[in-house]
């Protein structure tokens, strides 16, 4: 099989932490290296640089449940994440821990055998958008009724 992603990371997502694998490859042979990190903003954020540090920007991570949704949004801004559902990354039974799920969503993103999930538009983007709309039309509104007290609202 050929080798989509040189550097990469598998990632599995709990409620209270996450445990992640950087699969780096010297041709086709890999090098694992794996680390856990809590679900906390910094602990993430120590997640990313570390990512950043071992020069990995394409992330595979399952989706589960909702947890995955913090790390998503703390790592969009550099990193590459794909959402796997998981019944395209279930490990062997009998061959499951963190570790080992973490390292077989790393080997079957590297290959290309991960589609990922449709992920909507970051929740924050959306509703600035909707409220300054909704603020420019309210302005139109009131310059049309002539309300001043409206205007002196907004100006404030």
């Amino acid at each position: 099989m050929k080798v989509v992603y040189p550097i990469c990371c598998g990632v599995d997502v709990h409620k209270t932490f996450l445990v992640a694998t950087i699969i780096t490859s010297q041709g086709f042979t890999p090098h694992y290296s794996k680390k856990r990190f809590s679900t906390f903003n910094n602990s993430i954020l120590q997640f990313k640089q570390w990512l950043v540090d071992n020069n990995c920007f394409d992330v595979c991570m399952e989706s589960t449940g909702k947890y995955w949704v913090p790390v998503h949004n703390l790592l969009e801004s550099t990193i590459h994440t794909t959402i796997a559902n998981p019944k395209w990354v279930k490990a062997v039974k009998g061959n499951k821990d963190d570790t080992k799920d973490s390292k077989w969503i790393g080997d079957l993103f590297r290959l290309g055998l991960v589609p990922g999930s449709y992920i909507p538009q970051n929740l924050y983007v959306f509703f600035v958008n909707t409220l300054a709309i909704d603020q420019n039309l309210l302005l139109v509104k009131a310059v049309k009724r002539t309300d001043f007290k409206m205007l002196l609202l907004y100006a404030m």
